[in-house]
């Protein structure tokens, strides 16, 4: 039983974590895609980076995050024991 609280304990934690970091990522992603933009208007060859990428994986780990934390239960509180 214990191994089984340890695991929700885990996956719950691990899905708080992972939601902000990809809204973080995002941001980042719409901040480098802005900044490019901006840099193609002004005619300046500076390139802000791979803002794809760091858009995929941002909304990869937001969904990972939310996943996670309706899969553990997070919402109901830590598990009880049955009687």
């Amino acid at each position: 039983m214990a191994v089984q609280k340890i695991r929700w304990y885990v996956s719950a934690q691990l899905g708080v974590l992972l939601l902000p970091l990809g809204l973080c990522l995002v941001g980042e992603a719409v901040t480098r895609r802005t900044l490019q933009r901006v840099a193609l208007l002004n005619q300046m060859v500076s390139p802000a980076g791979p803002w794809f990428w760091y858009g995929t994986l941002g909304l990869i780990c937001v969904t990972a995050g939310v996943g996670l934390m309706v899969e553990s239960g997070l919402l109901r509180g830590y598990p009880r024991n049955a009687r």
